[in-house]
């Protein structure tokens, strides 16, 4: 099993969510270094991950990106890794200038109500996806 340790470059994220695992498929495809590894929030690994980092591992309610070591989480984890795709994704981290407050409400609205937009069971990973998922 992975070490927590090894987390740099990491996306943990709820492979039953249609928004989550389109997240994961799209930041598999656009990161073109393959800079990210991806976990399963329901696997043990990211039920550990969940923990560590202060989040209920039965809420599933943010995905948690981890880059260069430090953990981001929220609207947070969505600006962190649009960031790091470069232009023109980059230009989608303009999130971080709302207040966090607000950020986070908005993100908490559409993580409460997730299930309700789409599907509960996600189409299986893309091949980008599959060759970097960990757990």
């Amino acid at each position: 099993m992975a070490d927590l340790s090894d987390e740099a470059n990491l996306i943990v994220f709820d492979a039953d969510c249609i928004f989550c695992s389109g997240f994961a498929r799209f930041m598999a495809k656009h990161d073109k270094q393959a800079d990210f590894r991806f976990v399963s929030a329901r696997s043990d690994l990211g039920q550990r991950l969940y923990e560590k980092h202060g989040l209920d591992p039965d809420a599933l309610e943010t995905n948690i990106v981890v880059l260069d070591g430090q953990a981001y989480t929220k609207m947070a984890s969505f600006a962190a890794s649009m960031k790091s795709l470069g232009t023109p994704w980059s230009l989608l981290a303009v999130v971080n200038l709302l207040p966090v407050s607000l950020a986070n409400w908005i993100y908490d609205r559409i993580a409460r109500n997730r299930y309700a937009f789409g599907k509960r069971s996600c189409p299986l990973p893309s091949s980008e996806l599959k060759d970097r998922l960990i757990d």
